[in-house]
C-alpha cells in the first residue's frame, strides 16, 4: 500500500506530505485549493505524462515521492507458470528487485518522479535511476485510480468490453490470450494463402530468378573467406622472387647462408659464442644470464627451421597462378550480382532458399496451406466460443452486482444489463470467422464479441445504452456503481477515487460513504471528495487549504495539506455542508454525520455487499470503534 505521498513544487502546492491511512483516507478542501494536484501527483508517480505547465511558478522542478509498504515476500512463480501469470502478475517487490532498487531501512520502497520546468522528466526507484516504465509497473501492481475521466471512458464500447474482461478476472485473461495466439497464426496462414493465390504469376517469376541464382552459386560452390585466401595466394605466387630474396636474407642473418658460404657471423653463432664466454666464468651474476641466452638460441634455431621450410615450398608455379586467377574471376562474377564478397554471396543464398520455400505456388502447396488455414479457423472458432462463454457468464454477474449497487444509490427500480453480442461479417470479409451458433462474425484482436452496458432507469423503461438511457445524475451513479464493483474485484492493494461522487447528494451520498468504507476493509482507499457524507466515513481526513488570508506571496497561491483531529473534522465537515464552519447548526449536523458513520462502521446494517470474490479481509471495525470511542 501507499503509506506516504510527498508533493513539492506542483501547481499550488509548494511542499506537502500526505500520510495515508491503511483504511479509508478522505482528501477534502475548497474548490481551487489544490485537491486535483494530489491526483496529478499520483499520476506522475505512476508514470503518467509529464506536463511542465504543472510545475509551480517560480520553482525549478516538481517532485513527487511515494513510500510503498510492501507485503510479505511470496515465492516467485515457477517458470512454467510465468506465461499464465503474465507480466502484470509481478508484485512491486519483484519489479523493484528486477530493477536493482534498494529497500529503505524499514523495508518500504520509495519511488520518485521529477519534472523540471523545461519539461525534462526523471524517475527513481529505491534510490536508483530507472526507466519511466518501471514506475508505471510498480504503480500498476500497487494502486488503481478511479476518476471522472476513467468513468467517462466506460461509455465507449471497447472500454465496456475491457471492463467486463477485468471483472471476469483470470478466466477472461487466459481465454483471451489463447484466442489471440491462435488468431495470430490463423491470420498469418490466411494472409499467406491469399498472397500466393493473388500473386501466383509474380511469385513464380521470382521463384525462377531465385532458383537461377542458387544454381549459379551452387555450381561454383564458394567457401567462406575463399576470396580473401585467393588474393593472398595470388600475391604470393606473383611475387615469388621477391619473397625468396627476403627469406634468404633473413635466414643468412639468423643461421648463415644455406650453402654454408660467407664469412659474416650469423645470430645463432654469435649467441653460441656468448653462452660459451659466460659459462667459463665463476661470477654468479654472469652465469645467471646463460639460461636466457640458451632460450634465445633455441628461438633462433626454430626461426631458421621455419625460414628453410618456407624456402623449400616457395617455387614458381605459373599454372597454379593461372588457376587462382581464373577462380578469382569466377567468384567476382558472383560478387557483382549478389553481394560484395563471398560471405555475402553465401548469406544471400541462404536467404534465397528460405524465400523460395515460401514461394511454392504448386497445387499441392496451396492445398496444404488451405488445409492449415481451415484447421486454424476451426481452432480459433473454439477459442472464440470459449471466450464468449466466459464473458457471457461474467456479464450476468456484473449486471447483477451493478444493479445491486444502484439499489443503495437511490435507484432501486433501475436495472443494468450487460449484453454480449457479435458483429456479422460479410462473405468476403478477410476477418470473417464461422463460429458455431453465431454464424459468420468478425474475429477482431479482442475476440468476436461486442459488449454494451444497457440501463433501464425505472420499471417499465426499455433498456438503453447508458450514454442515452441515463440523466446526468443517474449517469454519475451508474458510473460510480460500476467503479465500486470493479474496485471490489481489483487485486491491487490501493484504490484511489477522484470525485466519483460528482452530481450525487442526499441519501445516495451516505451510501457512497458506506461503500467506500466497506471497500476499505479489503483495500487501502483514498477518496478526493466534496461531500461531507463521504468524508465522515474516513479513518483519516486530510484537508487541502490555502491557509490564512489565502496565504499568497507575490500573487502565487500556496496551498498546504494537513491531517485533521476530531474537532477539526467537525469544523471541516460543517464547512462542506453549509459553506461556513461558524454556525452551530452546521457543526451539529457534522457531529451527527460522524456519529452515524461510526455506528455504521461498528456493526450497523451493512450496505449491499461489494467485495464478492475478494479473499483478503482486514477486520477494521473493531479498531475504528475503539479509536472513535476513545
Amino acid at each position: 500500500m501507499l503509506s506516504e505521498l510527498r508533493i513539492q513544487g506542483l501547481g499550488v502546492i509548494e511542499d506537502a506530505t500526505l500520510e495515508l491511512h491503511p483504511g479509508l483516507t478522505a482528501v477534502t478542501g475548497e474548490t481551487g485549493a489544490g485537491k486535483t494536484m494530489v491526483i496529478t501527483g499520483l499520476h506522475l508517480l505512476g508514470g503518467g505524462r509529464a506536463d511542465s505547465s504543472r510545475v509551480r511558478r517560480g520553482a525549478s522542478r516538481a517532485v513527487v515521492e511515494g513510500r510503498y509498504v510492501l507485503p510479505e515476500a511470496e515465492p516467485e512463480p515457477a517458470a512454467e507458470d510465468d506465461e499464465a501469470a503474465g507480466a502484470g502478475a509481478r508484485d512491486a517487490a519483484g519489479i523493484a528487485r528486477d530493477a536493482g532498487a534498494a529497500l529503505d531501512d524499514d523495508g518500504s520502497l520509495i519511488a520518485a518522479r521529477t519534472v523540471s520546468a523545461d519539461g525534462r522528466s526523471r524517475a527513481h526507484l529505491g534510490g536508483r535511476s530507472v526507466p519511466l516504465g518501471v514506475l508505471s509497473d510498480v504503480a500498476d501492481a500497487s494502486l488503481a485510480v478511479h476518476g471522472q475521466h476513467e468513468a467517462l471512458r466506460l461509455l465507449r464500447p471497447a472500454e465496456q468490453r475491457a471492463v467486463l474482461d477485468r471483472f471476469a478476472g483470470t478466466a477472461a485473461v487466459e481465454a483471451l490470450a489463447r484466442y489471440r495466439d491462435t488468431r495470430a497464426r490463423w491470420r498469418t496462414a490466411v494472409t499467406e494463402l491469399a498472397e500466393r493465390r493473388e500473386h501466383t504469376r509474380e511469385m513464380a517469376r521470382e521463384a525462377d530468378l531465385l532458383r537461377h541464382g542458387l544454381t549459379e552459386i551452387e555450381a561454383l560452390d564458394p567457401q567462406p573467406g575463399e576470396d580473401a585466401e585467393l588474393v593472398a595466394e595470388a600475391g604470393r605466387l606473383a611475387d615469388v622472387d621477391d619473397l625468396r630474396s627476403a627469406a634468404l636474407t633473413a635466414l643468412a642473418a639468423v643461421a648463415g647462408p644455406p650453402d654454408g658460404t660467407g664469412d659474416e657471423p650469423d645470430a645463432t653463432a654469435m649467441v653460441g659464442e656468448a653462452r660459451r664466454s659466460l659459462s667459463g666464468t665463476e661470477d654468479p651474476r654472469l652465469t645467471a644470464l646463460e639460461p636466457r641466452l640458451a632460450e634465445a638460441s633455441t628461438l633462433l634455431t626454430d626461426v631458421a627451421a621455419e625460414l628453410s621450410g618456407y624456402l623449400d615450398g616457395l617455387e614458381a608455379d605459373p599454372e597454379r597462378l593461372a588457376r587462382v586467377l581464373e577462380r578469382q574471376a569466377a567468384l567476382k562474377g558472383l560478387t557483382r550480382k549478389y553481394a560484395a564478397d563471398v560471405d555475402g554471396v553465401l548469406a544471400w543464398a541462404q536467404t534465397a532458399r528460405e524465400r523460395l520455400a515460401s514461394l511454392d505456388v504448386s497445387d499441392e502447396a496451396l492445398a496444404a496451406l488451405a488445409a492449415e488455414a481451415d484447421r486454424l479457423a476451426g481452432e480459433l472458432a473454439e477459442r472464440a466460443a470459449a471466450l464468449t462463454a466466459v464473458r457471457t457468464e461474467a456479464a450476468e454477474r456484473l449486471a447483477g452486482a451493478v444493479t445491486a449497487e444502484l439499489d443503495g444509490l437511490a435507484m432501486a427500480a433501475a436495472a443494468v444489463t450487460v449484453v454480449v453480442g457479435q458483429k456479422d461479417a460479410g462473405p468476403a470479409d478477410p476477418a470473417g470467422l464461422d463460429v458455431p451458433g453465431a454464424g459468420r462474425v468478425v474475429a477482431g484482436p479482442d475476440g468476436v464479441d461486442d459488449v454494451e452496458l444497457l440501463l433501464a432507469p425505472h420499471a417499465g423503461a426499455p433498456p438503453l445504452p447508458i450514454a442515452k438511457g441515463a440523466s446526468g445524475g443517474e449517469l454519475s451513479r451508474v458510473m460510480l456503481a460500476v467503479e465500486v464493483v470493479l474496485a471490489g474485484a481489483d487485486t491491487v492493494p490501493t484504490l484511489v477515487f477522484d470525485e466519483v461522487d460528482a452530481g450525487v447528494g442526499g441519501h445516495a451520498a451516505v451510501e457512497i460513504g458506506r461503500r467506500l468504507a466497506r471497500l476499505a476493509e479489503t483495500h487501502q482507499v483514498v477518496v478526493v471528495t466534496h461531500l461531507a457524507q463521504v468524508a465522515a466515513y474516513a479513518d483519516r481526513q486530510l484537508v487541502v487549504d490555502k491557509g490564512a488570508a489565502a496565504n499568497q506571496d507575490e500573487g502565487v497561491t500556496r496551498s498546504s495539506v494537513r491531517s485533521l483531529d476530531d474537532s477539526e473534522r467537525v469544523v471541516e465537515l460543517a464547512r462542506m455542508l453549509a459553506g461556513t464552519e461558524e454556525t452551530e447548526t452546521g457543526r451539529a449536523h457534522a457531529e451527527e454525520l460522524l456519529a452515524a458513520a461510526a455506528e455504521d462502521n461498528c456493526g450497523g446494517p451493512p450496505p449491499t455487499p461489494i467485495t464478492k470474490g475478494v479473499t483478503k479481509v482486514r477486520q477494521r471495525g473493531e479498531r475504528r470503534s475503539g479509536r472513535r470511542a476513545g
